[in-house]
């Protein structure tokens, strides 16, 4: 059974960036702390080596140690697929009240299907963001991720007055 595009919208590039913003908030709210208590006493680069913003920005997003890559990279991509798949959202798509379908039948996509949808967002990453911004351009709003991944983020049409 296809999409039902009379009772489901595809979820645009701004409402995307918008529950994007959201789930980092709350990554950055857990992730912090975490990472704040482990490395603190840890020697940091120093402000002398730092020869502009640039070097500031790579020292930034280095990784500090193994406690970091688990807290920062591993538990996020294993707590989105987990949501992915319990929920078909983060808790950012569940603000706009969008969820992930299967591109073909509307239906609950596959975990693999998940998985993929998440590996596939290095591709819309490494191609300077262009697979993201694609949601913008394309009909169906799908991203290079989604493509790959034969998926489409929706929600449920507003009646209209």
């Amino acid at each position: 059974m296809p999409i039902d595009e009379q009772r489901f919208e595809y979820v645009g590039f701004w409402l995307r960036v918008w529950a994007f913003v959201v789930d980092s908030v709350l990554s950055l709210f857990i992730i912090t702390p975490i990472v704040t208590a482990v490395y603190r006493k840890q020697p940091s680069l120093s402000p002398d080596l730092i020869e502009g913003p640039l070097d500031l920005l790579v020292s930034y997003l280095l990784p500090k140690g193994p406690v970091d890559v688990l807290v920062s990279y591993v538990l996020p991509a294993v707590a989105i697929v987990a949501f992915w798949i319990a929920r078909q959202a983060t808790p950012g798509k569940m603000v706009i009240r969008a969820r992930i379908v299967d591109a073909e039948t509307g239906a609950r996509p596959t975990t693999g299907q998940m998985i993929g949808r998440y590996f596939a967002y290095y591709v819309s990453i490494f191609s300077l963001g262009l697979g993201f911004l694609w949601v913008a351009w394309d009909r169906r709003k799908q991203g290079w991720h989604d493509k790959l991944a034969g998926t489409v983020v929706v929600r449920e049409r507003r009646a209209s007055a």
